[in-house]
C-alpha cells in the first residue's frame, strides 16, 4: 500500500500493515470516518472531490516531512466519492520505535492534510447538499 488518493473503499488493514516492522514498537491507525451530523444537521453521505495527481504528491510531501521530523514510517490514503457514514474518508498509518512518535507524526499528517491537500468535501443531507471547507476552485 502507499501514500495516494483512491477511489472507493480503503483496506485499513493493508494501510496499517505497509508500516509495520520489526523496528517498529509502536503502530497507529487513525480514521477519518464520516459521522452522521454537522452543525446539527442530519448528514447523509459525504462526497469527495481531488486533484488527485497533486493531492497524492502533496500526501506524499507530508508523509516525508513526517518521517524525517518524527523519525517514522507514515502512509495517508484518501479516497474520493461518495463516503457513507461510519466509512473512512482518511486513513493514515504510522510505524514508530515509540508511541510518542507515533502519536505526534500522525497528528502533524492530518493538520497538515487539512491545509495543505487539494481534496474538498462535500456534505449530503436529506434536503440537499453544501461544499465544507474548501469549495472546488479555491485553495
Amino acid at each position: 500500500m502507499q501514500t495516494g488518493v483512491i477511489e472507493g473503499r480503503i483496506d485499513v488493514r493493508a494501510v496499517t500493515d505497509a508500516v509495520r516492522g520489526p523496528e517498529h514498537g509502536a503502530v497507529l491507525t487513525f480514521e477519518g470516518v464520516a459521522r452522521n451530523t454537522f452543525e446539527g444537521r442530519a448528514v447523509i453521505a459525504l462526497e469527495y472531490e481531488a486533484w488527485a495527481e497533486h493531492a497524492t504528491r502533496e500526501l506524499a510531501a507530508i508523509c516525508a516531512e513526517a518521517e524525517a521530523t518524527f523519525g517514522v514510517r507514515a502512509i495517508i490514503v484518501h479516497r474520493t466519492g461518495r463516503v457513507e457514514i461510519e466509512e473512512p474518508s482518511v486513513v493514515i498509518a504510522v510505524g514508530a520505535g515509540h508511541r510518542d512518535g507515533a502519536y505526534q507524526a500522525s497528528r502533524y499528517c492530518i493538520e497538515q492534510l487539512k491545509t495543505r491537500v487539494t481534496i474538498w468535501k462535500r456534505e449530503i443531507y436529506a434536503d440537499g447538499s453544501a461544499w465544507i471547507a474548501n469549495p472546488p476552485g479555491e485553495p
